[in-house]
């Protein structure tokens, strides 16, 4: 073994912060620095390292000495081995505080920003069964733990309908209960697996791309609807049949009922035309007068509830008074420009899925919503002056990128424009303290509201508005 990854053993070290991708922050008293997948801050463990970093190691709490305040039981029986809610085992109270903490460092250490008082995080009432979407997968060679891998036993179910275990692209968790998304979620997984399983349906084997079963998707929506996607490797009509009758006729809550047909090496289905077996091709979604069409392709945010949370600060830093000209940045389906379209004279979304933009014109002339104008295309190729001059110059924007924050040419093009006042909402507290450092001569930050989307996870979103400086 290298120098550079020989394991250590560090003992009695204090577990002092969170850190990046739902790790935590350990630190011994001559001051090395160690990033830990397991435990809390407050806990004081002994940390066996597997990575030596140039600035800091990679370990595992082996043994705890003091268990931190922090902590509360996990409710999940997978916790610790699914990837999916590693905070899982944190009071959600504390996890509030330590992702505002953490939009706070991102702001202030990252941007070097100067900034008003964090307004208190946004968490959710229901920090359970808050999911809308989730996607599952097959596999004929599940994870095993070690105690089933040291046993006698040589006649386990190898089948599995779950996640992938963290860092393993081959191996799949089965899950018994999941408690992110509502019923009939978990009915719907385990009876698929069940029927699968009873009838000899062939789950898939990602490394040898055989065997048909390949994915299971779940959608919902807040008013009622359900969706069920099953993804196969290869056409079958006797088995796709059997088993779609099968979910047809035993879950009747399901309003759409999907196949698609995948060949490919990768589960992607964006590429792929989607068969409706029964029902409708897609589910509604409702946000006070607007409704917008889930389809299975279709990104929306997967925490409904904390959507209109969200939405509704946008709404609140924005401050319209309807005369007002508005660009919304990376509009997706263009649900944020709809949710404030009636309180503007104009909105201007800008997206680059041509198939978001064109679902976004349908939900506008749906919601007969008349003063919202969608274009497609590359943000930092289309937001340019000949954009400006077609639509006018802004008086406010909106811009909502994805995690790697915005382009420095969409930056620059926004410095340019200099309108009066920005709302940046972001999945991603650290690009967005970037973004703002870039623009900190230019606008200087009135209001900051974090918001929990996806508790038990370290994600954070955050909403800041920017208004121009008086001196410019």
């Amino acid at each position: 073994m290298s120098r550079k990854n020989k394991r250590q053993l560090f003992a009695r070290v204090p577990v002092i912060d969170t850190g990046a991708k739902g790790k935590v922050i350990a630190k011994t008293e001559d001051g090395k620095v160690l990033l830990v997948n397991n435990a809390v801050p407050g806990d004081i463990v002994d940390i066996q390292t597997f990575k030596k970093r140039k600035n800091y190691f990679e370990g595992t709490a082996v043994y705890f000495h003091e268990y931190s305040k922090h902590r509360v039981e996990p409710v999940c029986k997978h916790f610790g081995t699914c990837g999916g809610c590693k905070w899982q085992h944190m009071a959600y109270e504390s996890q509030l505080a330590f992702k505002q903490q953490e939009v706070e460092n991102a702001l202030t250490r990252i941007g070097r920003v100067s900034i008003p008082a964090i307004s208190p995080i946004l968490g959710c009432d229901e920090p359970y069964y808050y999911r809308n979407k989730m996607e599952f997968s097959f596999s004929n060679n599940r994870w095993l733990s070690r105690e089933e891998i040291d046993s006698d036993n040589t006649d386990l179910d190898r089948n599995a309908l779950g996640f992938h275990v963290p860092g393993m692209w081959d191996k799949i968790i089965d899950i018994e209960e999941c408690h992110l998304q509502a019923e009939p979620s978990n009915s719907i997984r385990l009876g698929i697996k069940k029927f699968a399983a009873d009838n000899a349906l062939p789950f898939f084997d990602p490394r040898n791309q055989s065997g048909w079963l390949r994915t299971l998707m779940i959608r919902t929506s807040n008013t009622g609807e359900v969706m069920v996607l099953l993804q196969f490797f290869h056409e079958d009509v006797e088995k796709r049949k059997l088993l779609l009758n099968y979910v047809k006729t035993s879950f009747p809550s399901i309003t759409s009922l999907l196949y698609v047909i995948n060949p490919k090496g990768n589960d992607t289905i964006y590429d792929l035309d989607i068969q409706c077996y029964s029902g409708k091709e897609y589910i509604e979604e409702t946000m006070e007068d607007l409704t917008f069409k889930i389809n299975a392709k279709s990104f929306y945010q997967t925490n409904s509830s904390q959507a209109y949370a969200l939405y509704k600060v946008v709404r609140e830093f924005a401050n319209l008074q309807g005369d007002e000209l508005v660009y919304d940045l990376y509009t997706g389906l263009g649900t944020i420009a709809q949710f404030v379209a009636k309180m503007t004279s104009k909105i201007v979304g800008i997206e680059s899925v041509p198939e978001a933009i064109e679902a976004a014109k349908k939900h506008a002339k749906e919601n007969k919503i008349t003063n919202a104008h969608f274009e497609v295309g590359d943000m930092k190729k289309v937001f340019n002056t000949d954009f400006v001059n077609r639509h006018g110059v802004p008086d406010l924007v909106i811009t909502d990128p994805p995690r790697d924050g915005m382009h420095k040419d969409v930056v620059e093009q926004l410095l340019q424009l200099a309108p009066e006042r920005i709302v940046y909402v972001s999945c991603n507290p650290a690009t967005q303290a970037r973004d703002l450092a870039l623009m900190d001569a230019v606008y200087q930050i009135e209001k900051v509201q974090p918001v929990d989307m996806f508790p038990h996870t370290h994600h954070v979103e955050n909403v800041v508005l920017l208004k121009k400086r008086i001196n410019l």
